[in-house]
């Protein structure tokens, strides 16, 4: 069976078309706030991804904007969200509704080392030397 993808039970051809009135109603307090107290960074966002739309770019929406609550009208849109290092791409589905955009990015990254080296730990001196 295929998966069904909704929020708050609307798909997303509806949630498209909601109102933000409608859309702040649905979601939880906290973002309810952000939304509501919009800072500079924010209203900058939201005036790109507008100018996007208008103009019918098809580029992703370059932002250091993490803390950005997806709003309904950004479904289908990519982002290039900044993690700290590089732009790391996100495609905005219905799913992450109400998120912020700083949650598909990860800041840290697993780090994996190599075998250890000369007088490294007294453990290592039992190893294969190179």
């Amino acid at each position: 069976m295929a998966e069904r993808i909704a929020f708050r039970g609307k798909i997303p051809s509806e949630l498209t078309d909601l109102k933000m009135e409608d859309y702040v109603k649905m979601i939880t307090s906290r973002q309810r706030r952000s939304i509501k107290r919009q800072s500079l960074e924010y209203k900058k966002l939201i005036q790109k991804v507008e100018r996007y739309r208008s103009k019918g770019l098809d580029k992703p929406i370059k932002t250091h904007t993490r803390e950005a609550v997806i709003l309904p009208s950004w479904i289908g849109l990519r982002f290039e969200v900044h993690s700290g290092k590089a732009f790391e791409p996100v495609v905005i589905s219905a799913n992450m509704l109400g998120h912020r955009l700083g949650e598909f990015v990860f800041t840290t990254r697993r780090v994996l080392h190599s075998a250890p080296g000369i007088r490294a730990t007294k453990g290592s001196k039992f190893l294969a030397q190179k």
